[in-house]
């Protein structure tokens, strides 16, 4: 799993805003609480389970990145997040009424494993929902690199055989193999609105790919990089912000 130590601040005063983006279709899709469990898996810094809380859910997370847990702690008291992380949660089977993952099944290392472990905690005929991203604005940085004079990273891949196409119909064929059944997938295009100050603390504190590529660069690079970024900033803003245009798939589901 692609490391997220020590992000936490760094996340929830950038990439949290973005990622919330996918919530009000995931809850819609999910229906009315009417009173039922939920665990959200991945819960960084608790978006989703607040959002659950107030609507009504009996709504606990699972977080494995301490300071993640922390930003949650302090921003949102009353939350209830244990450290835990797919593909081994800490719950009986059938345990909750529902389980949803956001931006998670993206990042893990085996995704049918932990697809199939979501399945497993939710109750007979409960429900599933997870989103991952379908493209994203990788040309920004790489841009920033070609300014910068840096080799942009090539990027992990899982294996072969435990990747799947990051496109809708590849994620329902993964979900369908894990064992989700009732399937529906439904395409989502936003576009983020970001100031370049909250998009550099993205990178410098280490967050997605961006960020783990800074910080494996050396203080000269470093450097470079901020130039390259600075200017790639002044040749793509509109009215002193950017408007970066990304793609989830959201899928829903039920443990039959």
């Amino acid at each position: 799993m692609k490391s997220w130590a020590g992000v936490g601040e760094a996340y929830a005063t950038s990439y949290a805003s973005l990622c919330a983006g996918t919530l009000d279709a995931l809850f819609a899709a999910l229906g009315p609480a009417r009173g039922r469990s939920l665990l959200d898996v991945g819960a960084g810094t608790g978006e989703l389970l607040d959002r659950a809380a107030g609507a009504g859910w009996r709504a606990m997370g699972c977080e494995p990145e301490p300071t993640m847990r922390e930003v949650a702690d302090r921003a949102r008291p009353g939350l209830s997040i244990v450290a835990a992380a797919l593909p081994d949660l800490p719950f009986e089977s059938a345990s909750f009424d529902a389980v949803t993952a956001n931006f998670v099944l993206n990042h893990v290392d085996d995704p049918r494993v932990s697809a199939g472990e979501m399945r497993r905690v939710v109750a007979q005929d409960g429900m599933l929902a997870a989103t991952i991203w379908t493209s994203s604005p990788s040309w920004f940085w790489i841009e920033v690199c070609e300014r910068a004079g840096v080799t942009p990273a090539p990027g992990d891949r899982l294996p072969e055989e435990k990747d799947f196409a990051r496109t809708a119909d590849g994620f329902s064929a993964m979900l369908t193999d894990a064992g989700w059944r009732d399937l529906s997938i439904v395409e989502q295009d936003w576009t983020w609105d970001v100031a370049p100050a909250t998009l550099w603390r993205s990178a410098e504190g280490g967050v997605a790919s961006a960020g783990l590529f800074y910080r494996a660069l050396d203080p000269v690079d470093r450097g470079r990089f901020r130039v390259g970024f600075d200017e790639t900033c002044a040749a793509h803003s509109e009215g002193g912000g950017l408007r970066l245009r990304h793609s989830a798939a959201l899928a829903v589901g039920r443990a039959l």
